[in-house]
């Protein structure tokens, strides 16, 4: 059994050390808002903070997580109250859903290293995660509201921008 530091909690799994992250997530520890969408890190559906950074978790060996944080959507926050999540569920960013909680964790370590960007710094953070449905402009709108929400003391969880990493959470998912 190996042990992970996911959400602050510790956790065993018998995982193999070559076994992609997204799969150790989901398959061995249950949590399945981390979604898999093209399994070559291209479309950011699998993105996961690993000590506070976004990374593609579909191509991510479980070896290389050792001893590193990992939050999860699940971990944002323990009852939605992250400002991203609040930001996506009043601009009403989600259509279909399948890519939002990639979009999400994007959106929360941008605003994390950076809290208030600039439309152009939006779309190169965000340019590494795919929406189908084109929701774009609700997206950019969405991380301006949680810049805003932060920045005013509004609704952002207990832990702030970061995440609260309580692991007791949900994930916003339609």
């Amino acid at each position: 059994m190996t042990k992970l530091k996911v959400n602050n909690r510790t956790m065993d799994t018998d995982a193999a050390p070559d076994t992609p992250l997204l799969w150790v997530l989901r398959d061995h520890l249950g949590m399945t808002g981390t979604k898999f969408g093209c399994g070559m890190a291209l479309c950011g559906a699998c993105t996961v903070h690993l000590d506070g950074a976004a990374v593609r978790s579909c191509v991510l060996p479980f070896r290389a997580v050792a001893d590193r944080a990992i939050t999860t959507i699940e971990g944002l926050s323990p009852d939605r109250s992250h400002a991203v999540q609040k930001a996506w569920l009043e601009i009403d960013v989600p259509q279909c859903g399948y890519c939002q909680s990639g979009q999400i964790m994007s959106a929360a370590a941008l605003l994390h290293r950076n809290p208030n960007p600039s439309d152009a710094e939006i779309d190169a953070a965000m340019s590494g995660n795919l929406c189908r449905c084109g929701t774009y402009p609700r997206i950019r709108k969405a991380i301006h509201r949680a810049a805003e929400l932060h920045s005013t003391g509004g609704p952002q969880g207990a832990g702030g921008m970061h995440g609260a990493d309580s692991g007791s959470g949900e994930g916003v998912r339609r």
